[in-house]
């Protein structure tokens, strides 16, 4: 979820739940803390975030 932005830095963090049937659950289950900042320096790409807004953030492998 965006928890908030300072000018062009994204601030992002984890969504937890208690339903462990929800998909917020499982992850809390699996992942119980996370927390990622970005400096977006393209304005309107960082406006496209949305503070209390989830998003998925994946990482793949660069091979």
């Amino acid at each position: 979820m965006c928890s908030g932005k300072e000018g062009t830095t994204v601030f992002l963090h984890s969504v937890y739940s208690e339903d462990i049937q929800s998909e917020d659950g499982r992850f809390t289950k699996a992942t119980p803390w996370g927390e990622h900042r970005m400096n977006v320096d393209n304005p309107d790409a960082a406006n496209q975030y949305e503070p209390g807004k989830s998003y998925y953030l994946n990482f793949t492998p660069a091979e």
